[in-house]
């Protein structure tokens, strides 16, 4: 049974970075913690330790993206959408990743 478990917990720390969607927040790092936590008997207070986390995680992203919308409304004033929009279109047009503000270090591929 523990290896599974460790299989699991392995799964998912090695996913999460992977996934370029907006970070997971209190549940899903509070399951994975509470997974890691029942591994060394500790199951809600890794459960504690992993939603706290994931709301930083969440925090940090969000704040990321509202700085970026707001350099995008400086070159593009009177611009629709929502931050999460804007700092899409940052990233598209600064061939920045999410969850990074500078630029990728990767070349660019021509068409």
């Amino acid at each position: 049974m523990r290896p599974l478990l460790g299989l699991t917990l392995l799964a998912f720390v090695v996913a999460a970075p992977l996934a370029h969607a907006e970070p997971g927040g209190c549940l899903k790092y509070g399951a994975a913690g509470a997974v890691g936590g029942h591994l060394v008997n500790h199951g809600v207070l890794g459960a504690v330790g992993g939603c706290a986390t994931g709301m930083y995680k969440r925090h940090e992203y969000r704040k990321e993206a509202r700085e970026k919308a707001a350099l995008y409304d400086k070159e593009h004033p009177g611009a629709k959408g929502s931050y999460e929009e804007k700092a899409t279109a940052y990233d598209v047009e600064h061939s920045t990743q999410p969850g990074k503000s500078a630029p990728s270090d990767a070349p660019a591929t021509k068409d």
